[in-house]
């Protein structure tokens, strides 16, 4: 599978990223063996590249994909995880569930924003316990929306000297909005963004701020959330957007990017998928699944031709703006 690098850091992802909120039970439970399934299947599909988080099932998501590449060599893969939230058991470990967070596990844990440089180090330290490796990769600052300033004055900097200590290869931050990114991309030697849900084929505000700074300044973007929570996937009424029902001028434009890309023989999965790819900045695009079957799918997805024919229909319908730039033909995973 083709490769990018993160920066200038010389950290290599895959084009293709595995996402691993699903087997820490997103929305619903997954079992292990599916759990591992996945990351088999993501393995020998060549995907060498991987994400988690501590938020990810209370942790439920760094221990399964630990467990699912312990006899991977270490080198052979590049590892990602986040700070931000501290894990702190609760007394009698919990009452109930943690489906008020999206996750599908006991309660056994609440989560702590903590963006000091404390709060930073002993959230990679759990995080390397759980994952049972000696170092990850790259280290992401995960959803600071209401803690900007603290996540600017303290944690980065914690990051920049784990960064230089050797302890972590490249820093960045990973958010689903884009003001406090681009802000990080001006102000701060982060290498890359995670950038969930704002430069897909349905909304591209990505593209007003977080990546012409990633490209002006020569830092990578990783892309999530590609299908919108799940509304490019299917769009139809009671869909979901931003974890939310869709409203309906929402759904009403998915469902016609769904007739142009069908009009080319396109299934909308493939051309939201595709799409990312367009822009220079764009390093890898991250993908969730819990099964190896889902894995397999987004592939066949990724595989699947997308003429040009279908993103000049995209901008002739008012679909995509005349200047978005479109994947120019080269397959993203290589040949």
């Amino acid at each position: 599978m083709r490769t990018a690098a993160l920066g200038a850091t010389g950290v290599r992802v895959t084009r293709l990223a595995f996402g691993a909120a699903g087997i820490g039970n997103l929305y619903h439970p997954t079992d292990d063996e599916a759990a591992f399934a996945a990351v088999d299947a993501a393995w020998d599909a060549g995907i060498r590249t991987f994400d988690t988080a501590p938020h990810y099932g209370l942790g439920l998501s760094e221990r399964r994909l630990g467990t699912a590449l312990r006899d991977r060599p270490r080198d052979a893969y590049t590892l990602s995880t986040k700070v931000g939230r501290l894990l702190e058991p609760r007394p009698r470990g919990g009452q109930g569930d943690d489906l008020a967070h999206g996750f599908a596990v006991p309660d056994t844990h609440r989560r702590v924003w903590d963006f000091s440089a404390d709060g930073v180090r002993r959230s990679l330290h759990a995080s390397l316990e759980r994952l049972g490796v000696d170092r990850v990769d790259v280290a992401l600052l995960h959803d600071p929306d209401d803690h900007g300033d603290q996540a600017l004055r303290e944690a980065y900097p914690a990051l920049e000297r784990l960064r230089a200590e050797g302890v972590v290869k490249a820093i960045g931050i990973g958010m689903n909005q884009t003001v406090l990114p681009a802000r990080f991309l001006r102000e701060t030697d982060i290498d890359v963004v995670l950038l969930a849900g704002r430069y897909t084929l349905l909304e591209q505000d990505g593209l007003g701020d977080v990546l012409p700074e990633a490209a002006a300044h020569r830092r990578s973007v990783l892309i999530g959330g590609v299908f919108n929570s799940g509304l490019l996937t299917d769009p139809k009424p009671g869909a979901r957007y931003d974890y939310a029902p869709a409203p309906e001028p929402v759904l009403d434009r998915a469902l016609r990017l769904k007739a142009v890309a069908a009009r080319h023989g396109v299934p909308l999965r493939s051309a939201a998928l595709h799409f990312p790819y367009g822009h220079p900045a764009v390093a890898s695009v991250l993908t969730g699944a819990r099964t190896a079957e889902e894995v397999r799918d987004t592939l066949w997805h990724l595989r699947h031709p997308v003429p040009a024919a279908l993103w000049d229909e995209l901008r002739t319908e008012g679909l995509l703006a005349p200047d978005t730039p479109v994947p120019a033909g080269i397959a993203p995973l290589g040949r």
